[in-house]
Formats: structure tokens, sequence, C-alpha cells
């Protein structure tokens, strides 16, 4: 029997095996160097608070009654997982291609629906990690409390399955790693920094608040900032469907990309 039939038999007896694999792998990959992963993003995060808090804590309130920095900490722990979600799918990708062991993942057989799946969830992982992290190292600073926790865990996820999509989606585009830093600097940077992560948007004058309401990282801000505040910008509602469809549009374009071996298949 060929190694290539042991594994089809393989994948099977025990359904999904590929799929398992390949998300063990990718976890282990920034577990194993989990201090510039998961750590170096936490201190980065702290550094942020530390600043904005000491300056502005009293003297802004948002939403009538809550202090500046329990207002922000949401917003660094979701920008913190949302950027290490797509770093993690995003680096992975472009560092399998560039040293030429992609191939060892396209040889077996593994559905792309299975590849999208290890990468985005391994992404989701690494930006729960960071997030929780942040918001650990915050306790310190201010007391929290989740007014809605389903809708903060909703987020967490539908977030960090969105950049993971993305960094999917830039990790098989870029050939190099300036391209896949302009993708980061000139995209992602930009779209989390000028979400509202570091203020309500109503502070804002009218033509910026309409702008930001074409940022979608705006809206999973918000949505998450609500799970612990009960008060938002707009209805968390309309954050979850502006989230939602997005996520199954990334979702879409990936899956597409992958079942037609764009720039993965010689």
């Amino acid at each position: 029997m060929t190694e290539h039939s042991r594994l089809i038999k393989v994948g099977r007896v025990v359904p999904w095996v590929g799929f398992r694999t390949l998300l063990y792998k990718e976890v282990m990959r920034f577990w194993k160097v989990s201090f510039q992963t998961v750590m170096a993003p936490v201190l980065n995060a702290v550094l942020f608070l530390l600043i904005f808090s000491h300056v502005l804590d009293r003297h802004v309130t948002v939403y009538g009654d809550i202090g500046y920095t329990a207002f922000l900490v949401p917003g660094l722990v979701m920008m913190s997982l949302l950027q290490n979600a797509f770093a993690n799918s995003s680096s992975s990708l472009i560092q399998s291609k560039i040293t030429g062991n992609i191939i060892f993942v396209m040889l077996p057989p593994l559905s792309y629906r299975e590849f999208y799946a290890a990468y985005v969830i391994a992404s989701i992982l690494r930006g729960l990690f960071v997030g929780v992290g942040v918001l650990l190292v915050s306790v310190p600073f201010v007391e929290l409390h989740m007014a809605y926790p389903l809708w903060v865990l909703m987020f967490a996820v539908l977030g960090g399955a969105i950049l993971g999509s993305l960094g999917v989606i830039a990790g098989i585009w870029a050939d190099k790693f300036d391209q896949l830093a302009a993708f980061q600097n000139f995209l992602i940077m930009p779209l989390t920094m000028l979400s509202g992560v570091f203020y309500s948007i109503h502070s804002l004058p009218q033509v910026w608040q309409d702008v930001s309401h074409a940022n979608p990282f705006f809206f999973m801000i918000d949505g998450f900032r609500y799970g612990f505040f009960g008060q938002s910008d707009v209805s968390p509602w309309l954050s979850l469907g502006v989230v939602s469809i997005c996520f199954v549009l990334l979702a879409a374009i990936t899956l597409a990309m992958l079942a037609r071996g764009y720039k993965l298949r010689a």
C-alpha cells in the first residue's frame, strides 16, 4: 500500500484527521514561541493603557458615567485580538510559501475547507489568548464587569474569524514579506486604529461619524464593547449583522481562492 493510499484510508477511518493535524501544527507554531506571539502583544497593549489612562482618565468620561480607562480596556482587548488573529494565519502562510514547505500541507488528502478551518481556528485561538492576557493585566487598572458575556464571546470569535480569513487571503496573495507588511500597514492597521478603540465616534464631527460607519472594524469593536457596558455607539444587532455579513463574504472569497489553488498550486 502506498503512503498516499494509507493516508486516504486513515482519513476515512478517523474523520477530519487532516484538519486536526494541521490545526495542532498551527496552534503549536505560535504557542512554542508564546513569549513573542502572546506576551509581546499583551505588553504593547499595557503600554497603551498606561499612557492613555494616566493622561485622560480624570478628564474624560464616555456614555455619561463610564471612566475613560474602563472604556479603553475592551477596545484594547479587541484591537489586540484582531491584529494577532491576522498575524497568525498571514505569517504562517507566507513563511511556508517562502521556505517551500507549503508543499507538505498541499500534498496530503486535505480538503480546502479543512485547510481554511484549521488556519482560521488557530488564528481565533491566538487572538483569544492575547485578548484574555490583555484583559487580565488590566485588572490592576480598572474594575470591569461584563454585562453580556455571550455578546463579548460572540464578537471575539467572529472578529478573530474575519481577521483570520483576511490573514489567509493576504498570505496567499503575498509573494514576499514586504507585500504582507504593506497589506498590514496600509489596510489592517489604519482600519483598526480608526475603529473607535480610543474614542467614541459620537465625539467626532458628523462627517467622520459617517466615515466610521463604513469601517467594519468599528462594528466589531463597538459590539464587543457593548458586551461589557450594555451601551454602544450603534445598535449591537446592527453590529452583529454587519460583522456576520463580513465574515460570510470573506469566508466565501477565501474558500474560492483555496478551491482554485490560487498561488498555491503550480
